[in-house]
């Protein structure tokens, strides 16, 4: 089984930043993906960032030069830096891992963009 928790939301004003953080722990393969998306209040889910176990990154247009994605692979951790933030920023951020076994998704973690 593969656990995945994500940290480190809260509320940020505009142009502030915020680092999440999210942790997988079971059974991790060795070759995984893990990919940070994001669910505003009324709209779908959508990707913000992802990074394969050999750091390669991608990012949505709307994050792209703002958001950085890193890894540390001794523990299994993902971290989303989110800088510049904006309002539109606003949603509930998941973290999931994909790897040969399945998907598997955190619990959410709210990031709140308001002056």
């Amino acid at each position: 089984q593969v656990q995945v928790v994500e940290s480190g939301g809260g509320l940020v004003q505009p142009g502030g930043s915020l680092r999440l953080s999210c942790a997988a722990s079971g059974r991790i393969s060795s070759s995984n993906t893990m990919r940070w998306y994001r669910q505003a209040p009324g709209k779908e889910r959508e990707l913000a960032a992802s990074i394969t176990r050999g750091d390669s990154t991608d990012y949505a247009d709307s994050v792209k030069g703002r958001f950085t994605i890193s890894r540390d692979n001794a523990k299994n951790t993902v971290y989303l830096q989110m800088d510049s933030l904006r309002p539109e920023d606003t949603a509930v951020y998941y973290c999931s891992l994909f790897q040969s076994t399945g998907f598997y998704w955190g619990q959410g973690t709210q990031v709140t963009v308001s002056s």
